[in-house]
């Protein structure tokens, strides 16, 4: 089972969603960035998949043919790698 990114209802994760699927508790589309196996905040593009075209709407339904259903947790800015080394090096 995979969560969707907005309301973390647990998903269907059986087979991949199409374009058109929405979450039936919120609405939200469902193959999208935010709730793939991919997305990765500090990865370049947000994405860990090299031949991933750039998504720019992580949180809106696309068309990318690599899309696997994630764990549905996503790093907030408290858990961003990034955010930690800039406040550790700020002057």
């Amino acid at each position: 089972m995979a969560n969707c990114f907005h309301c973390k209802k647990e998903l269907d994760a059986s087979q991949r969603p199409g374009r058109g699927e929405s979450c039936p508790k919120c609405g939200s589309d469902v193959k999208v960035c935010l709730n793939c196996k991919f997305y990765d905040r500090g990865a370049y593009n947000q994405c860990r998949e090299p031949s991933a075209e750039r998504v720019v709407d992580k949180d809106r339904a696309n068309f990318c043919e690599f899309f696997e259903f994630g764990a549905g947790a996503q790093a907030t800015e408290a858990e961003d790698p990034l955010k930690k080394l800039r406040e550790l090096f700020k002057s």
